[in-house]
């Protein structure tokens, strides 16, 4: 399975292939996570990672201790898979 990619920082590099967008909601579906993106211009996306990225991402949106990442602004490409 293809992951999608997803950043809590802004990337430093390819800045221009990476979108924004704001966490509206996340799930576990089949042994992955879900986010699920509002970008600024466009519909909601599913984004695909593993849960190992989702931890990751979590801990680097820089929230307060027990705070959801929705609404959360986020960095993305997505993959497809």
């Amino acid at each position: 399975m293809s992951h999608d990619r997803i950043h809590a920082r802004k990337p430093t590099h390819d800045i221009e292939r990476w979108s924004v967008g704001t966490v509206e909601r996340i799930d576990e579906r089949d042994g992955h996570c879900v986010f699920e993106v509002q970008p600024d211009d466009g519909e909601s996306v599913e984004l695909i990672v593993t849960i190992a990225i989702r931890d990751l991402v979590v801990r680097r949106l820089d929230l307060e201790e027990d705070a959801s990442p929705v609404g959360a602004r986020v960095w993305y490409r997505k993959r497809g898979g």
